[in-house]
């Protein structure tokens, strides 16, 4: 499965994995973001480097658009409300930006807090 834009030239397809490390590395550059986490057998696990897109879950939508869901670890002392929002801001803006495919919605898991 693939993202999908059209244009007068083409068609042009974006894989999943190249949207997540969009939406990692956009995510990453959100201030009070420890990382992102993988859940396994009810363990949380600070991902980092190839692993990282883990905690992405890109999935491509009727419309033509696609859902974003994150799961994080937040930076203990930070707003949790004010760091998910300045995420779903940047995410969105990012990948918009970047593949011209429109997010529909970007849902945030906080797994943890943790002091960086």
């Amino acid at each position: 499965m693939s993202a999908k834009v059209t244009n007068k030239y083409g068609n042009i397809e974006i894989d999943k994995e190249v949207i997540a490390q969009i939406v990692y590395r956009a995510a990453m550059e959100s201030y009070g973001l420890v990382g992102l986490a993988f859940k396994s057998k009810g363990i949380v696990e600070l991902l980092k480097g190839e692993n990282a897109t883990k905690g992405v879950r890109v999935e491509e939508l009727e419309d033509d658009t696609i859902a974003i869901e994150l799961y994080v670890i937040i930076q203990y002392g930070t707003n949790i409300s004010t760091v998910a929002n300045n995420i779903i801001d940047r995410v969105k803006y990012t990948v918009e930006n970047m593949t011209a495919v429109k997010v529909s919605k970007i849902d945030i898991n906080v797994q943890g807090i943790r002091v960086k």
